[in-house]
């Protein structure tokens, strides 16, 4: 740092040919830069001017500085004013750390129109469904539900609340029968999500008048991908557990039906979270305003809850679901 001084007062005496004029220019008293320079100069160990009453020139070794000098201080004040110029343009490289449920429901949608507004702008995604500590691992955001976010991090919502499902295949319910309240799953065939970060199967979460139930299931089936799952329940396989999203469109062609609907739970929806202050960069402003435009009409639910199945959203509690 004291060189970086010395160096701004050598360069301002060496423009102006003038100590008091340099000391002007740069708001300090003639005493405080000439001290500057003169520390500069016993760090390089030779003179850098000459001085007399009248006049300041350069030594040879002090014109030989200036020159090193010059192309270096241009290129840093030239770096300086790309930077201030680059304030509101989104470009580098957007890194975001997602859960496997969130890409066919924010990235898909998001990125096409994001990397189309702004060319300069690139994307980094790595797809894990793990908690991984953004700040450590090099990420400038990341997507979860809200009870998965630390309290520390600025979270900007992406979708509505939304309720996790169970559907079957109308040949399978035909066969098997449909359960009607949640213990009856233990006597059915369930494909089972296996956790990425623990890999043990996930306990379905149900929710009725208050009351919370967790099912460890069982099935011949199992993976750690939504849409394998819903497949596979698409298929005949079994009982799905999975978000309205993934479900609906099945629903909506008469692949899927939806069972146990007055036990489903609810969750606050998913949200973009990272450092606070983050928000500031260009590129994180510009996924978000992408996002908020692309997203606003998105989670439209199957029906709405009846009166016995309107969970509060889990936002107070880390549940399985925060993956």
């Amino acid at each position: 740092m004291h060189e970086t001084r010395g160096v701004e007062a050598f360069v301002a005496v060496a423009k102006h040919r003038s100590f008091s004029a340099a000391a002007r220019a740069l708001g300090l008293t003639a005493s405080a830069l000439s001290q500057s320079v003169r520390a500069l100069e016993e760090r390089v160990g030779v003179p850098l001017f000459v001085r007399t009453t009248r006049s300041v020139s350069l030594t040879d070794v002090g014109r030989r500085l200036l020159d090193r000098l010059t192309p270096a201080l241009e290129e840093a004040a030239s770096a300086l004013d790309e930077a201030r110029g680059s304030c509101d343009v989104a470009e580098g490289i957007l890194r975001l750390s997602v859960g496997r449920l969130t890409v066919p429901l924010i990235i898909e949608p998001v990125l096409p129109t994001l990397l189309a507004e702004h060319p300069k702008l690139e994307v980094d995604l790595n797809i894990d469904d793990r908690f991984v500590d953004i700040v450590k691992a090099g990420f400038d955001a990341g997507v979860r539900l809200n009870e998965a976010i630390p309290p520390d991090f600025t979270a900007v919502r992406l979708t509505s609340p939304f309720r996790f499902l169970v559907a079957a295949a109308p040949s399978y319910l035909a066969r098997r029968g449909r359960p009607q309240r949640p213990n009856d799953l233990r006597a059915h065939e369930c494909i089972n999500y296996r956790r990425g970060t623990t890999n043990a199967f996930y306990a379905w979460e149900f929710e009725r008048r208050g009351k919370e139930q967790q099912i460890a299931v069982k099935g011949r089936f199992a993976c750690n991908d939504c849409v394998a799952m819903v497949n596979a329940a698409v298929a005949g396989l079994g009982l799905v557990y999975a978000h309205e999203q993934a479900i609906w469109p099945h629903v909506a062609s008469g692949e899927l039906e939806v069972v146990l609907a007055d036990y489903a739970t609810s969750v606050p929806g998913f949200f973009l979270y990272f450092p606070r202050r983050a928000s500031d960069q260009p590129k994180l402003r510009a996924f978000i305003d992408v996002a908020r435009r692309i997203l606003e009409p998105s989670t439209t639910p199957l029906a709405a809850p009846t009166s016995s199945s309107r969970s509060k959203p889990r936002s107070a509690r880390r549940t399985q679901k925060s993956r």
